[in-house]
């Protein structure tokens, strides 16, 4: 199929239900719940419930302003990552000559190699829109934070209630955070391709572990312990 193997099909197959399904794992399954990503939601209902005690809250403005930054010099790495794949696909008859020059002298067509570096660039596409996305709702977070009630009504159910909100808003952020965050991992594994369908699905694993180690290795646990 347009000079893919049937083992490279695999491949790519075994990389894309690899991601779908850690992230489906990571955000809808009850073992998920368990990560580190999902017990850090307990901690921003917790900041919420502090910041609503205190007159002054430019610690906690400052905080949403460190979050947005980072969002920032991802969604911008997304997109220098973006024009670095357009340089390479443009360049493919380079590529070709010196992936043909290395040691172990991978050989390839130009039709198959511009369609790996096309599935890279869409994965990067995707990671910019995700931390984009992710940056406009720490800015609403920002909003929200701004429009709590006062320290003095703090008891108050209206108070309560939008201290939840807040608390929601940055967590649907932190989620489209991760989801850019896991492209870019995965794109590293995603260039194991370059060189063959067998290191592409080594690579994949050993992205998967690396994630997985992450979320529930030991030190999230201590990190996170009550």
């Amino acid at each position: 199929m347009y000079g893919f193997s049937a083992l490279d099909l695999f491949a790519i197959f075994c990389f894309a239900a690899v991601w779908a399904g850690y992230g489906a794992v990571m955000e809808w399954s009850a073992l998920g719940k368990r990560a580190l990503n999902s017990r850090m939601h307990r901690y921003r209902e917790a900041w919420m419930r502090e910041m609503l005690h205190r007159d002054m809250r430019l610690v906690d403005g400052q905080i949403m302003g460190s979050l947005q930054n980072g969002t920032a010099f991802f969604a911008s790495t997304s997109l220098i990552a973006v024009g670095g794949v357009l340089a390479l696909l443009r360049a493919s008859q380079d590529v070709m000559e010196i992936l043909a020059a290395l040691p172990f002298g991978i050989r390839t067509t130009p039709g198959v190699l511009e369609t790996k570096i096309i599935g890279l660039l869409i994965i990067f596409i995707y990671a910019f829109f995700k931390f984009a996305w992710s940056y406009r709702l720490y800015n609403y977070a920002a909003i929200l934070l701004g429009a709590t009630p006062h320290a003095a009504e703090a008891k108050k159910p209206h108070a309560k209630a939008a201290a939840e909100r807040v608390a929601r808003m940055v967590t649907l952020a932190g989620r489209h955070f991760n989801r850019g965050q896991r492209a870019f991992f995965f794109a590293l594994g995603y260039l194991g391709w370059f060189a063959s369908a067998w290191l592409l699905i080594a690579a994949t694993l050993a992205v998967l572990v690396v994630t997985v180690e992450r979320q529930f290795g030991p030190a999230a646990r201590w990190v996170t312990r009550d």
